[in-house]
């Protein structure tokens, strides 16, 4: 994959989660997008990171509850490099550890 296609791909998930995450954990967390990197801190003090990370075409996540993953776009979807987990799972599974209930993420 090109950095062009890279770039949309990457940009609209990121779009899409915090649309998402916004909705889902508005009493539970503050939500931001800024500069391609989507913030999650949550009320009770953890903070999620998902970012894109050009040079390899991954989507990085770091997560209080599972730590550091990288994502790669396989087929429609975002993948784990180390194994067979989408990403929105990962992040709703890590999320629904940390506040109680699991998001609706795609």
């Amino acid at each position: 994959m090109d950095e062009r296609a890279f770039e949309a791909l990457a940009g609209a998930t990121l779009d899409r989660l915090a649309e998402r995450l916004e909705e889902a954990l508005a009493d539970d967390a503050d939500v931001e997008l800024r500069g391609g990197i989507l913030t999650v801190e949550l009320e009770s003090g953890g903070q999620f990171v998902v970012n894109r990370h050009a040079p390899t075409r991954e989507i990085w996540l770091s997560s209080p509850v599972s730590g550091a993953s990288h994502f790669a776009r396989r087929g429609e979807a975002w993948i784990s490099t180390r194994g067979s987990e989408r990403l929105e799972d990962v992040l709703a599974a890590d999320l629904e550890h940390a506040v109680g209930r699991r998001p609706e993420l795609g």
